[in-house]
């Protein structure tokens, strides 16, 4: 996989309750295909194209998850997470909740611009 650039759109997911109906919705409306993924009690879903290319996550509104709106969130690539969540309350956005860790190198977090939008930054 090609090492993902700074400022870059990393990914995309959803959270929502009815993430089960909705991962369905998207599979028969677009044609992605779905792989549940373990969330240790729940399943998430990868939701890919039909040659089995990653896309998208459609994931339950619970845990870590359980305040994120329910909107199609990017992800955009930061150099330094903190650095950038500085800049954006000096400029006037919001921090939306604690950095979280994905795996050992991996951190992000919500943010909110001045004009209300929502994105996840992410290293």
């Amino acid at each position: 996989m090609e090492e993902q650039k700074i400022g870059h759109i990393v990914h995309f997911d959803l959270t929502v309750e009815d993430h089960e109906g909705v991962s369905e919705f998207y599979k028969e409306v677009i044609g992605w295909e779905k792989q549940g993924l373990d969330m240790g009690g729940y399943q998430d879903y990868v939701m890919k194209d039909k040659e089995g290319n990653f896309l998208s996550g459609v994931c339950k509104k619970a845990g870590g998850n359980a305040n994120l709106p329910p909107y199609w969130l990017i992800y955009v690539k930061v150099e330094d997470l903190d650095a950038s969540l500085a800049k954006c309350e000096e400029l006037g956005g919001k921090v939306i909740g604690e950095k979280r860790k994905y795996g050992e190198e991996t951190s992000y977090c919500l943010i909110q611009d001045p004009a209300g939008a929502y994105m996840m930054l992410i290293t």
